[in-house]
């Protein structure tokens, strides 16, 4: 089947039935990263209605438990582990309104995909196994708990305020990873980095017209799993716009404004600019020559990058003053951004990088928000220190957020042989062991509780955290197979 939109009887006949069940209706529900309080809620009211112990911790973390199936109390007890909230991204033009709108699902042969916008596969897939599993009655498992937490996607708020001494497992298993065959047994730390600048500003030049100049095209991903994936970063290329063209053709910027989320390599960007009219024409045409550049220089990494330049009606009548215009696009420019190192003991990990990610334009402010990532913590800082110090060169005021701790691998853990024999013996192949350099909830819960054994395990899903993401159907299905007989050998 190929069609524009699935509706929920096309997708009712999806298998495993009661995982994609729970998916549909969570689609259903906005659950954008801090407006996730009515998923929360949905979540724990499955829970109550199916019969299970339910608790609502002060943050809106939901902790769920269901007593082992017969014959399988004396096992050890499991948490399923994965977070209610989803990033939201939509493309240009796309009439979305993630506040109140129900995502539009999309199905395109035996993958999922979301209408324009992200689809929240990331992590909605985990807490629909995780509540087809509490609402089974055939699954031979042990004592269970279920942890749905909330704020992941923009600092794993949920896990840093979730309370030691309330999780009894000697086991989790966190379902928010993103390949299947490959079990997660470690992943990097992280810290935001974010500056403001206050911009003196004059009127624009008497005669001078607006026009708005976009940088799109670009497939952004996620700032962890793609950025060694050589992807354009809209930001850093508008900076590159501005700084090489901005004196050339006496360019005055009235705002700025890119990316929205600081998980995500900023797919788009923007400058509102007044510019002398006898200008604009060879303007353009140096803006066509920057983009052949930079379009050269992505290949096929990123094919889609265009510059668009229009008239804009409703441009702000103040611009910045030339000398604060420069500063700003000089960071942009040099600003870090990428693989910084990788892991010398793990071939193709990536160490340490960092992600331009935010500039947002508010009046007189200007604000840009970076996030660096390393398994190294000394590491983490000294990038996330390079990043402030070329921030403050520019006039800038700098924080630094609290940051989160990496998850140390523990290749010997019991959990680790048990989930690895089990695919084994399900599948007739082994598990890839790996460690990621993407952000899990693993460090700060296990942080919490020290000796909890984890590991991470997903379905195939791909361009996480864009409106390109999309989920593999059967591979949902094999990760469904691996979930319960992970359970019933535990």
């Amino acid at each position: 089947m190929t069609t524009a939109t699935a509706t929920r009887e096309d997708l009712g006949v999806l298998e495993p039935h009661g995982l994609w069940h729970y998916f549909i209706e969570l689609s259903r529900i906005p659950r954008g990263s801090k407006n996730e309080a009515a998923a929360a809620r949905w979540v724990a009211d499955m829970g109550r209605a199916l019969g299970c112990e339910v608790h609502q911790d002060a943050v809106g973390n939901v902790i769920i438990r269901k007593p082992a199936a017969p014959g399988r109390e004396g096992a050890p007890v499991t948490a399923l582990q994965a977070h209610v909230d989803m990033v939201c991204e939509k493309n240009e033009g796309t009439p979305h309104d993630f506040l109140k709108d129900p995502i539009a699902l999309r199905r395109v042969g035996d993958r999922l995909y979301a209408t324009g916008t992200t689809l929240g596969a990331d992590n909605g897939v985990g807490v629909a196994a995780a509540l087809a599993v509490l609402a089974s009655k055939d699954i031979q498992h042990g004592p269970l708990e279920v942890l749905v937490t909330i704020d992941e996607e923009t600092g794993l708020t949920g896990a840093a305020n979730l309370a030691s001494g309330q999780l009894k497992a000697k086991y989790l298993l966190n379902l928010d990873s993103e390949e299947e065959g490959d079990l997660t047994i470690g992943c990097a730390g992280g810290i935001d980095t974010t500056a403001t600048r206050k911009m003196a500003l004059r009127p624009a030049t008497a005669g001078h017209a607006p026009y708005r100049l976009k940088v799109m095209g670009l497939k952004g991903g996620h700032s962890g799993m793609e950025i060694n994936a050589g992807r354009g970063n809209s930001l850093r290329i508008l900076g590159s716009v501005l700084w090489t063209l901005g004196p050339r053709f006496g360019l005055e910027v009235a705002a700025l404004a890119g990316g929205n989320k600081r998980n995500a390599i900023p797919r788009e960007a923007s400058a509102v600019l007044w510019i002398a009219p006898a200008q604009v024409e060879a303007f353009q045409a140096a803006l066509k020559a920057l983009e052949a550049d930079h379009r050269s220089a992505l290949g096929a990494f990123d094919p889609g990058l265009a510059f668009v330049l229009e008239p804009k009606a409703d441009a702000p009548a103040q611009v910045w003053e030339d000398a604060g215009a420069r500063a700003v696009a000089s960071f942009l420019f040099t600003c870090p951004h990428g693989v910084e190192a990788n892991s010398p003991d793990i071939p193709g990990l990536v160490q340490t990088s960092t992600n331009l990610a935010i500039i947002a334009t508010n009046g007189d402010q200007v604000e840009i928000s970076t996030s660096q990532r390393s398994s190294i913590h000394g590491s983490k800082m000294d990038m996330a220190h390079r990043v402030a110090a070329s921030l403050e060169l520019c006039g800038f005021t700098v924080k630094h957020g609290d940051g989160y701790p990496g998850w140390k691998p523990e290749p010997s853990a019991d959990l680790v042989k048990l989930v690895t024999g089990v695919h084994e013996k399900v599948f007739g192949k082994p598990m890839a062991i790996k460690a990621i350099h993407a952000g899990l909830e693993c460090g700060l819960i296990g942080e919490k509780y020290p000796g909890m054994q984890m590991v991470s395990f997903g379905p195939d899903m791909w361009d996480v955290h864009t409106p390109d993401e999309h989920v593999s159907i059967p591979s949902v299905g094999n990760f469904w197979k691996l979930l319960v007989a992970v359970l019933e050998n535990a």
